[in-house]
């Protein structure tokens, strides 16, 4: 298939490669025989690594499809099974290598299927070769693969290497040259895997002087490497594929914002790691609410890069078609609820049958929308109570000088549970636009007042200072859920629609998986609160190299100065920048940290662009060291400041 058309996702080829070693990396037929009966079954071992890379694609219902019938830690204590065959799928170090040749020694299982989230080094296979030599159990090995899928796929195009603090490592004057190389390595380990998953070698496009030079470097040796010893370079120079690599210094104020979008304001209010959300308790007595994102959950597909109000009014239209099927099929079966039909019941009935076969959809339907019920609900709650929607206007108005005046007025609310909220909001201010210093004088003495910690505070001094921010007028625009914002609603207007919105959705998830009435009448206002729609500065970027004819002079600029690499030439180090060029597909890399946000602001760009017919279907998968929360960066930035003082 073309890598220019009908481009499968990243989580599709993830899935797809994972699938094809749970058959013992064989290729996966579908010849309209009973793939059941043909299956093999077999235990699958992880490791602590490896289960996050596969629960964040793959599900129970998944592995038993592929013939898992158990998984289990390869840590954990094992009952042998002599006669059953194994997959191992784990991080290749030498603490792993040793349980598997313990489980050789004692027979633990029949066959052995070796599968490495990455390649096994060459001391390490020959460390594994005498191992398995000396206690002469070869023969039960039947396979030894390097899958190169050490990354973490939670949206169809986004994916993280899962490498937590790295900003402050590579921000810290203090790291270690030896140091740096082992992050650099890691990450582009982490790239170079992504990429062979993607079967295709991009051109390296990198902002200069920073992590991201060294990384492609790295990534370029590593990728030309692999072209020499696979001898295909031929099949990738038409791929248009374009690899870029910038560091978390090109935008640090996206790490603050608010949003307005339903997947970041999940993030940014509660905890969405690996596609489980956490809602903490509000009460002592309760415990933290857990709530898992299917994969094919449709409802979160469909909206959530959408605003928040978007996300609730649609709800009502999701409730209403699963309303009337219901009510169809209790006509048709002349039950009067759903829960009156025996699925196992046996009956020559036609609806009856039509019935039985539609309930796992239906019921399927219905536990998606229950649990976005009450998320959403949760959701308002917070909003609510911490007015997060001030802060959103003020970030997404950063020009407008009155919105000090309204800014000093928050810090004075008298909420100090929203310290971080307000110190977030201050930073941006202070990183887009230059602050009188009475305004800065009267903010942080507040903050001092009331105990914040401004370590984080002290190095965006500093980072300001000192790194090369962009000069020019779109990179300093706020994404789709905070730029300029037209017809606001008054604070009355706002917090009647809170209290209506809340209460109608709490009457909605009211005894559990009730549902009740739609909340559609309450949203027109809600609306009004919602942004023009702008690109981030990240976005700004993709779109100068990728489509140059959409872009501002200002960003084609910039761009120009990035260094190329272009690892299908294996001669040479480096090459001129060739002429501005287009590119359909391109995966773009943050080191130091990433956010929903960014990935949010190239999607919405993609579908903009794909919609205009713009030379071409555009593709441009997202990936990061970590998805980082905001709370999490001001973190790292406190400990920058620290080692500063």
């Amino acid at each position: 298939m073309s890598f220019t058309t009908s481009l499968p996702s990243l989580r599709d080829r993830q899935i797809a490669t994972l699938e094809k070693m749970l058959h013992l990396n064989e290729p996966i037929v579908d010849n309209g025989s009973d793939i059941q009966a043909e299956l093999t079954w077999k235990v699958l071992i992880l490791d602590s690594r490896s289960t996050a890379i596969v629960s964040s694609v793959l599900r129970v219902n998944d592995l038993l499809s592929s013939g898992i019938t158990m998984h289990s830690n390869i840590r954990s204590k094992r009952a042998a099974l002599p006669d059953v065959p194994v997959i191992y799928f784990v991080e290749p170090n030498a603490e792993n290598i040793n349980f598997i040749i313990d489980d050789l020694e004692r027979d633990q299982y029949a066959h052995f299927y070796i599968n490495f989230t990455s390649s096994l080094n060459r001391d390490l296979l020959e460390e594994f070769a005498k191992k398995v030599a000396t206690i002469g159990k070869s023969y039960k090995i039947k396979q030894v693969y390097d899958q190169y899928l050490d990354y973490i796929v939670t949206e169809p195009n986004l994916f993280s290497l899962d490498l937590v603090n790295i900003y402050s490592q590579l921000n810290n004057p203090n790291s270690l040259e030896d140091e740096i190389n082992k992050v650099a390595d890691k990450i582009s380990n982490g790239i170079f895997a992504a990429i062979l998953t993607m079967n295709g070698i991009p051109a390296i496009r990198c902002c200069r002087g920073g992590p991201a030079e060294l990384i492609a470097s790295k990534l370029d040796q590593k990728l030309r490497d692999h072209v020499i010893n696979t001898k295909s370079s031929a099949s990738f120079t038409n791929s248009k594929l374009v690899l870029i690599l910038l560091d978390r210094n090109i935008d640090l104020a996206s790490m603050f914002a608010h949003s307005w979008i339903y997947q970041c304001m999940v993030s940014d209010v509660f905890e969405l790691k690996r596609n489980t959300i956490k809602i903490p308790s509000q009460k002592p007595n309760e415990s933290t609410k857990e709530y898992d994102i299917d994969p094919k959950d449709f409802f979160w597909a469909a909206n959530n890069s959408l605003p928040f109000p978007d996300a609730v009014e649609h709800v009502e239209n999701e409730l209403s078609r699963y309303k009337a099927d219901a009510a169809e099929l209790t006509r048709k079966t002349g039950v009067s609820s759903l829960q009156d039909i025996d699925p196992n019941a046996i009956t020559d009935t036609t609806d009856i049958q039509l019935a039985v076969k539609s309930l796992p959809e239906l019921a399927f339907r219905k536990s998606i929308l229950d649990m976005h019920m009450k998320v959403l609900a949760s959701l308002l709650q917070e909003l609510e109570s911490k007015s997060l929607d001030s802060y959103f206007e003020i970030e997404q108005n950063y020009k407008d000088p009155k919105n000090q005046k309204q800014f000093i007025s928050i810090l004075n609310n008298g909420n100090e549970h929203t310290l971080n909220d307000k110190l977030r909001t201050y930073i941006m201010l202070y990183l887009l636009t230059d602050l009188p210093g009475s305004f800065v004088e009267e903010c942080e003495q507040y903050f001092k007042k009331n105990s914040a910690e401004l370590g984080s505070l002290s190095y965006i001094k500093r980072a300001k200072e000192v790194i090369k921010l962009s000069n020019y007028e779109l990179s300093m625009s706020i994404d789709a859920s905070h730029s300029t914002t037209s017809g606001l609603v008054n604070e009355a207007q706002k917090s009647a629609l809170f209290q209506g919105l809340s209460s109608k959705l709490y009457g909605l998830t009211d005894g559990g998986s009730r549902l009740t009435e739609g909340v559609g009448s309450l949203i027109t206002g809600l609306k009004n609160l919602l942004p023009d729609k702008k690109q981030l500065p990240i976005t700004n970027i993709v779109e100068s190299i990728m489509e140059p004819s959409l872009a501002t002079q200002e960003s084609i600029k910039l761009t120009d100065d990035y260094l190329y690499f272009d690892p299908i030439s294996t001669r040479g180090v480096h090459s001129k920048p060739p002429k501005r060029q287009q590119y359909n597909n391109s995966i773009v890399f943050v080191v130091g940290g990433g956010n929903y946000l960014e990935y949010q602001n190239l999607q919405e760009w993609v579908t903009k662009t794909n919609t205009s017919n713009v030379n071409g279907t555009k593709s441009v998968i997202y990936g990061s060291t970590s998805i980082v929360t905001a709370n999490e960066f001001l973190k790292e930035c406190s400990l920058l400041g620290a080692e500063a003082k």
